[in-house]
Order: C-alpha cells, then sequence, then structure tokens
C-alpha cells in the first residue's frame, strides 16, 4: 500500500518538530524542563564568564558548569528558581565550575528571596523563561580588539535563549562561532562595516539588526525584541 505524500501543512510541522529538537540538542538549558539542585551564593557585580558589564540588576546567578556547556548558550538566559521562602527570577551571567549539575550559585540578593541568608546553601527547583517585561530591546556589542580582520558581536538584552548569530557577507549569511564568554566570532573579519547581522532565539524567531559599526565596547541599541513565552 502507497502512503499518500505529506501535506505542505503537515511538512511545515514536522520540519518545525526536527528543528526545536535539534535547537535542543545544541543547548544544555532549555525551556519547559524543570531542573533541581541546590542554591548557594556569592559575592559578584553582574559580571563573569558571560562577558556582561558590571553593574546591572542584582537579581542575577552563575550556572554550573555542566548546564552552562562549552559555548556560552546559556549566557543571558532568564530562570524562575523556587526555594525555601519563594520564587526569584534570575539572569544566567556567569559560570560556576565547582557546583553540581542542576545547581545555582546567586547573587545575594536573589538569595535572600528564596532562603534565609544564613542557610547558605538550600535545595532549589528551576527553569527556563523569558526576560521580564522590564528588558528593553536588544543591543549589540562588538568586542574590544575587533577590526576588520577579526571581530566579535555580543547579543544583550535578549528576552529568550540565543541560538544563532549571522552577518551578510556579499549577499550570503555567514555563522559567527558562540565562545564560551559569550561572543559570536567571525575569525576572518566582515570588513569595515557597517554590518547587517540577523539573530535567531530558541524558539525560531528571527530578529535582523543593520548599521552595527566597527565600534569595539560600545552599545549599540536597537527597536528589536523576540516574543516572549
Amino acid at each position: 500500500m502507497r502512503v499518500p505524500p505529506l501535506t505542505k501543512r503537515v511538512r511545515r510541522t514536522a520540519l518545525a518538530a526536527v528543528a526545536l529538537v535539534l535547537v535542543a540538542a545544541a543547548c544544555n538549558i532549555v525551556p519547559g524542563k524543570t531542573y533541581t539542585g541546590e542554591g548557594t551564593y556569592y559575592a559578584g557585580d553582574g559580571s563573569g564568564n558571560c562577558s556582561f558589564a558590571a553593574g546591572g540588576s542584582t537579581m542575577y546567578a552563575a550556572l554550573n558548569n555542566t548546564d552552562y556547556g562549552p559555548d556560552g548558550y546559556a549566557c543571558g538566559a532568564w530562570v524562575e528558581a523556587t526555594g525555601p521562602k519563594g520564587k526569584v527570577t534570575v539572569q544566567i551571567v556567569d559560570r560556576c565550575p565547582e557546583c553540581a549539575p542542576g545547581d545555582l550559585d546567586f547573587s545575594p540578593q536573589a538569595f535572600d528571596t528564596i532562603a534565609n541568608h544564613a542557610d547558605g546553601r538550600v535545595p532549589i527547583s528551576w527553569h527556563v523563561v523569558s526576560a521580564p517585561a522590564s528588558v528593553g530591546n536588544l543591543q549589540f556589542v562588538v568586542k574590544d580588539g575587533s577590526n576588520q580582520w577579526w571581530i566579535g558581536i555580543q547579543v544583550r538584552q535578549h528576552a529568550n535563549m540565543i541560538t544563532k548569530l549571522e552577518a551578510l557577507v556579499g549577499g550570503s549569511w555567514q555563522t559567527l562561532e558562540r565562545q564560551q564568554y559569550n561572543y559570536f566570532l567571525a575569525t576572518s573579519g566582515l570588513g569595515v562595516g557597517p554590518f547587517t547581522v540577523r539573530v535567531t532565539d530558541y524558539y525560531g524567531q528571527v530578529l535582523t539588526k543593520t548599521g552595527i559599526t566597527l565600534s569595539p565596547e560600545v552599545v549599540q541599541s536597537s527597536t528589536l525584541q523576540f516574543t516572549r513565552h
């Protein structure tokens, strides 16, 4: 018996499902899954392995090495954690090499929201969420030392986890490789700019930003943001 061909709608649905599976395989943490471990706290300033600027929100955390992964995919993700005293939403800004899988190392302020400060270490559960509504539009930062022959680009303030950054080069899209320190690199450069890039989030939404200049360490704003889930 010959199986009838898939309709276009079924094909699209199947392809979308496969795409999400592939994305999930590339990411160490994914939305829709609950993780468990222990929560601790450390004295930080909002910077760390994800290369974000110091001095932002005090609601941040470092992610254990296993869930952080080798390529910085968890950087900038937002997670809602539950502890003995309640819930808190924090942004992943750093890596905790000594933490066990499932663990989060919070800012003191975030830890005090879910536990008694004196406890120091408590059982927690957590899951990935979209950024709070207070987080503004996407920002882009060109890495220090970048030039026309080598460049790193960072995306900040993304509502959802980022899975890909591409740059338009000679009419074709070139994928930049993400590093553990949360910059996407073009090791042969992109020229003198300005640059057009497109960013893809975990859910497959793609946003395109034009006019990024070769201005290292300058925060370049946009009017773009991913749909929150």
